[in-house]
């Protein structure tokens, strides 16, 4: 047997607690004996115990030991903890996992025309900048009110690097679909590959300008980016357009904050956060992560949905190369959410986790 792979499991809070190991159970159902699974403390929960939401150890176990990672889900506040800062936006900025990849996809969405459409829209969010750089102050004016300032950095290099991913993914998937076309598979995007530029500069300038201008200059850098069509949308008009004809995007780029809002809301078009996987991609390790949150609501009940972890599952096996095994990963979830039968309360089912990681796991 060839030699295996670290894979770290950080579940962080909440519901990740329940949903990372049937993701580690589904990757070892595919390829057995292939994975060790290493388990790292993070999160708020381990704040509130410690003091530390993200110990060095691992962030150092993750940079040195692991070829790969699945992240649950954080707990963090709405309002102030003295010390603490979420970990996972930290772990990307210490491991340098500069995109955030969502796919959101269905056979049938319904627009508003009432029409029936196939839905295959790849979300690419910058994933180190922005107002996620959390550099906030507070002072009191001239009135004795508090006012508060939060900083927005937004930079060439991270724009371009970005971009670049964006239009890479694009021409890839244009390459895929072609070989689909030929094999006599029906595709959802029948067009040129395009990237959509989300940014916001008609108002800021200056920061959303440079994201815009920055990207732009990306389809140049490429022969192969020539085929591929470019359009931009204002953030505000991307949300607008994104739930009224979701067929028409291709692969989506954005800064940090807009970014992390339309892949959120996008999930409300296949039907529930539970379904939409992610990873963080960077050039140190890969890290799958479900966009859902930590949900408190039902942890610890046994009923949360774990499809948006073992999609993110399948998401790292394609990058470690192991693109067969994802997709029989990515079958057996569509088979299962075709069939209606083993279901999550989320997707209107009175099925618990454990069911749905079964029924995943007999289809392979």
């Amino acid at each position: 047997m060839s030699e295996k792979l670290t894979i770290g499991l950080i579940p962080a809070d909440g519901i990740g607690k329940e949903v990372i190991p049937p993701a580690a159970e589904v990757m070892d159902a595919v390829l057995p004996g292939k994975f060790e699974f290493i388990t790292l403390p993070a999160g708020f929960e381990l704040f509130q115990q410690t003091g530390v939401a993200l110990p060095d150890e691992t962030v150092e176990t993750l940079r040195t030991k692991c070829q790969g990672a699945l992240f649950g889900a954080v707990s963090s506040p709405s309002h102030k903890v003295a010390g603490y800062s979420s970990p996972i936006v930290a772990l990307r900025k210490k491991l340098q996992t500069y995109a955030n990849i969502r796919p959101v996809s269905s056979p049938a969405v319904r627009n508003a025309k009432n029409q029936t459409v196939p839905v295959d829209m790849l979300i690419i969010r910058e994933n180190t900048e922005c107002l996620y750089i959390k550099k906030e102050r507070s002072e009191t004016d001239e009135n004795g009110q508090k006012v508060c300032y939060a900083e927005r950095k937004i930079s060439e290099f991270a724009s371009k690097r970005i971009g670049r991913v964006a239009f890479d993914m694009a021409v890839a998937r244009g390459k895929l679909r072609e070989q689909q076309k030929q094999q006599g598979i029906n595709v959802a995007w029948t067009g040129k590959p395009k990237v959509t530029i989300v940014h916001k500069s008609n108002v800021l300038s200056v920061t959303d300008g440079l994201f815009r201008e920055s990207v732009l200059a990306v389809k140049n850098e490429k022969p192969e980016y020539a085929d591929v069509d470019v359009e931009e949308q204002l953030v505000d008009s991307m949300v607008y357009r994104m739930f009224r004809e979701p067929e028409k995007f291709d692969v989506v780029v954005a800064p940090n904050m807009y970014g992390d809002i339309i892949s959120d809301g996008a999930a409300a078009l296949v039907g529930s956060l539970g379904l939409v996987p992610s990873t963080n991609f960077g050039d140190v390790v890969v890290i799958g992560e479900p966009v859902h949150g930590s949900a408190p609501d039902i942890a610890g009940k046994g009923i949360a949905n774990p499809i948006a972890s073992i999609r993110s599952a399948a998401m790292l096996l394609e990058n470690l190369g192991f693109t067969a095994e994802a997709a029989k990963i990515y079958n057996a979830v569509d088979k299962l959410l075709s069939e209606g039968k083993t279901l999550t309360p989320d997707l209107g089912g009175n099925a618990t986790t454990k069911d749905v990681t079964a029924a995943i796991i007999s289809q392979l």
